[in-house]
């Protein structure tokens, strides 16, 4: 008993220092001696942990990759000439502005994971909308709402996506072709959400003339193309697709650095490895706690069938844990208890609600941790009140149409 109280207030810790983070230590800094020190207690034997290490390797990978990535694109002025064509198709027009955001952070989510989206697109739409004269609020919010929700679609989106497909048993398409109806559902209530909960914000027009960006060269658009085509087809042939997105970052990191769009220690900033060790750490303290006693009361606590209401209350459940304990936590201590029992379906109910629910609040997910320190370095503070107003609209409702949609998905795909 004294060990799992040491362990719950371990993870509680690690949790805590990644939120705070001290003098702006990285998340590892915390993370690994607690992993030492579950392993030094018995919590978790040195070969267990080892092999929650190698579970997580592949995904963790492929997580550097794609962050390099997406700092490659933004080198080539992607996202600038993204706020561009937003500027200039919502033509001071707030509602127009709105919908340019979705659509862009939507697809930037899928594509390229939810960190370029927080992390990239973040300040390219607040520049966006400051330089067209209306209020930035509504759209930086839907950047870190997009974030999390829209990463449902692709395995690709968000680490917990890499998990989830894992423990799935699922492939690449057909992963791909279940989650494309949960993910449109989501985004859909999001967006009416929004709309109506910054309607004042969003009735204000002050027209001013579209910046302009820079051209984006047809042969980096084509490189990003084709690397996004080897996710697709390295999940076919049955590759990780870590080796995919590496690839596609070395050969666009090549041209970067040949055209000094940027340098190798802004490439090995961008991979942000202290990152990479602090989910190995965390894995191994969470397969820790799940041994101690909590992975019982949580299964004890999960519903049993796949029909609707059964897989909205594994949703919700779900979206608790991601708020209480952030949402890699959740699903590393969920994937292992809903996988043998509930199947595929289980386990996209529990990524509905890991990636639904952290809209309700700072500590739901990392993404929306590091959309805060985006914003503050813009020298704006969101509300924590009004952060979470929204999230009691926008969670509950995009829970019920996620997984009303991933029902209605999964009947059409024949299970």
């Amino acid at each position: 008993m004294l060990q799992t109280v040491v362990v719950v207030a371990l993870l509680v810790a690690v949790l805590g220092f990644a939120v705070a983070r001290p003098r702006g230590l990285p998340e590892a800094v915390a993370a690994v001696p607690a992993a030492v020190a579950v392993v030094a207690l018995g919590a978790v034997t040195p070969a267990g942990a080892w092999a929650e290490v190698r579970a997580l390797l592949p995904v963790v990978a492929f997580l550097v990759a794609v962050l390099v990535l997406a700092h490659l694109c933004d080198a080539e002025g992607l996202f600038d000439a993204a706020g561009a064509a937003m500027a200039r198709v919502a033509g001071g027009r707030p509602q127009r502005l709105l919908v340019a955001v979705f659509v862009t952070a939507s697809l930037v989510t899928a594509v390229l994971s939810l960190d370029a989206t927080v992390v990239l697109l973040t300040p390219v739409v607040f520049a966006t909308a400051a330089g067209a004269g209306v209020r930035p609020k509504p759209f930086v919010y839907a950047c870190t709402h997009l974030a999390n929700s829209a990463s449902l679609w692709l395995p690709v989106s968000n680490l917990t996506n890499l998990l989830a497909l894992r423990a799935s048993g699922l492939t690449f398409a057909r992963f791909a072709a279940v989650m494309a109806l949960p993910w449109l559902a989501v985004i859909a209530v999001e967006y009416v959400v929004l709309r109506r909960f910054f309607a004042v914000d969003l009735a204000l027009r002050a027209p001013r003339e579209a910046p302009r960006a820079a051209p984006v060269s047809r042969g980096t658009v084509a490189l990003v193309l084709v690397t996004l085509a080897a996710f697709v087809l390295a999940a076919v042939l049955g590759v990780e697709p870590a080796w995919a997105a590496a690839g596609g970052a070395a050969v666009l990191a090549v041209r970067a650095l040949a055209r000094r769009r940027t340098g190798p220690a802004a490439l090995l900033g961008a991979a942000n490895l202290p990152f990479a060790v602090f989910v190995l750490a965390l894995g191994v303290v969470v397969s820790a706690v799940v041994r101690g006693g909590l992975g019982d009361v949580v299964a004890a606590a999960l519903p049993h069938g796949t029909a609707f209401l059964p897989l909205l209350g594994t949703a919700a459940l779900a979206a608790v844990l991601a708020n209480l304990l952030n949402n890699l936590p959740a699903v590393l201590l969920l994937l292992p208890l809903v996988a043998p029992v509930g199947g595929a379906a289980a386990v996209l109910a529990v990524l509905v609600g890991v990636n639904v629910g952290p809209n309700l609040t700072y500590v739901g997910s990392l993404a929306t941790l590091l959309w805060r320190r985006v914003l503050r370095a813009h020298d704006v503070e969101p509300g924590l009140w009004e952060f979470s107003r929204l999230g009691l609209v926008s969670v509950p409702a995009g829970l019920v149409a996620g997984v009303a949609a991933l029902s209605l998905a999964l009947a059409l795909a024949g299970g």
